[in-house]
């Protein structure tokens, strides 16, 4: 039953399948290429739909802390609970990599009328300033949250990526 709410649509980035076809993907990995294509995607980026997407891409030349990091965390909440309805999205934690120039977005979700705990790092790239101190610890979530602490997000790095 959940498998026929979740449906099949077009890879992205759309590429060319093993048939000569458009790709298609399906499933659990739909969804997550769905979720990559909502952050990736600022809001008036699309002519024919201005509002969609999330605002994070506001963000590119804030400066790396935890009120950052608070306002990264509302956009993607908002954002997946406004175009994703396939997902519920359970925590969001943002932190920075050994680059200060890297924030990665962990976000922890389920499809809905499942009870598989899925989760996606999504990294977004920031232009920090010279002139903010570190962060302590590396994290630039609220207290008490963490990331993954590492590159194991990055785009080509996870099996969905192929």
């Amino acid at each position: 039953m959940a498998e026929q709410f979740v449906g099949a649509g077009w890879a992205f980035p759309m590429r060319i399948g093993p048939t000569g076809g458009i790709a298609l993907v399906s499933g659990e990995r739909e969804v997550e290429e769905a979720i990559r294509l909502v952050l990736a995607t600022a809001p008036g980026e699309r002519p024919m739909r201005p509002e969609f997407g999330c605002a994070i891409h506001d963000l590119v030349f804030a400066p790396v802390n935890e009120q950052t990091a608070g306002r990264i965390q509302h956009e993607v909440y908002a954002s997946l609970d406004r175009w994703e309805p396939r997902i519920e999205v359970h925590e969001v934690d943002v932190s920075t990599g050994t680059d200060q120039s890297v924030l990665y977005i962990d976000v922890r979700y389920s499809i809905r009328g499942t009870n598989n705990p899925r989760s996606l790092v999504f990294p977004f790239y920031v232009i920090p300033s010279h002139d903010e101190p570190d962060l302590p610890g590396g994290s630039a979530g609220p207290a008490g949250t963490s990331g993954p602490g590492g590159p194991a997000g990055l785009p080509g790095s996870s099996e969905s990526d192929r």
